[in-house]
């Protein structure tokens, strides 16, 4: 059978031994495994998180691809494990929790399968219950990846109906204004991904350079408003002045060129923060 790429996710940081282990069982199940980080510094029991980054890395990875995603507040309680497989081909391995949300809504989840934590498991490893990730989800990823067993062959079909997800709210135009969430942040620049699609924007005929109203909600509060300029790139604006421009997604994004705007603003992520994008009637300079 041909090897796929082994790609590990998880909330663990790397202060520890806890994904070096991960890598170790891969090395063990295959030492010429090709291992891959998509990242180890999901916040700690942020499933949303988690979901997200899978949405942003694995449409990118060739067909096949095993992935490993462990974001896990519930181990060892009753929640399940599955292995997923997308209509794209890339298998994801993770708790049911709502991890595979958002591969669900935007990509589709071809099958999904149940993984017996009891008997699919890292030899000799039955006692440990607090560490599925190496015991259960990278042993059973090396094996997928490196060809040792098959999907089929990792457990039982479940029915897609039962795979937890989490709530989305797709992105609309109402009255000639975008409304979406803030899916995310550009963590290391603080500035919002929104799940507002470039088309919307081009649905509103709004182009490079026009104003556009920003109006920020969180649980219906409105927190931020201010007009900003919709810019092809960052050194549009000035240093220090606020903008839309469009993600590696090519989704709308809301930045500070050269500040972070969710440090500034204090904006967070997730459903219960809204936003709004409608054109200004305040003329270009």
């Amino acid at each position: 059978m041909s090897k796929n790429a082994l790609v590990l996710q998880t909330d663990f940081g790397l202060g520890d031994g806890a994904v070096s282990a991960m890598y170790g069982v891969a090395a063990q199940v295959d030492p010429e495994l090709r291992v891959h980080d998509l990242t180890h510094d999901i916040p700690p029991y942020d499933i949303w998180a988690a979901s997200y980054r899978l949405l942003q890395t694995v449409p990118y990875w060739p067909k096949g691809t095993v992935f490993v995603s462990v974001v896990d507040p519930g181990v060892g309680s009753t929640r399940r494990s599955f292995a997923a497989r997308t209509k794209k081909g890339q298998i994801i391995i993770t708790p049911d929790n709502g991890t595979l949300s958002h591969l669900a809504h935007y990509i589709g989840l071809e099958e999904v399968r149940l993984i017996d934590e009891v008997v699919s498991r890292l030899p000799h490893s039955g006692e440990s219950h607090t560490f599925h990730g190496r015991d259960v989800y990278a042993y059973n990823g090396a094996r997928l990846a490196s060809g040792e067993i098959t999907f089929a062959e990792i457990g039982s079909v479940v029915e897609l109906e039962q795979v937890t997800r989490l709530p989305i709210v797709d992105a609309k135009i109402e009255n000639q204004v975008a409304c979406g969430i803030i899916d995310i942040l550009d963590i290391r620049f603080g500035s919002l991904w929104t799940n507002i699609p470039l088309q919307l924007l081009r649905d509103l005929e709004v182009k490079n350079g026009d104003n556009l109203v920003v109006s920020i909600y969180h649980n219906g509060i409105k927190v931020y408003q201010n007009v900003m300029t919709f810019a092809k790139v960052f050194s549009d604006v000035n240093i220090g002045e606020p903008l839309v421009y469009i993600n590696s997604l090519l989704n709308v994004g809301v930045a500070v060129n050269q500040d972070s705007f969710s440090r500034l603003y204090h904006i967070g992520t997730g459903v219960e923060w809204s936003i709004e994008l409608r054109k200004s009637q305040i003329a270009q300079a």
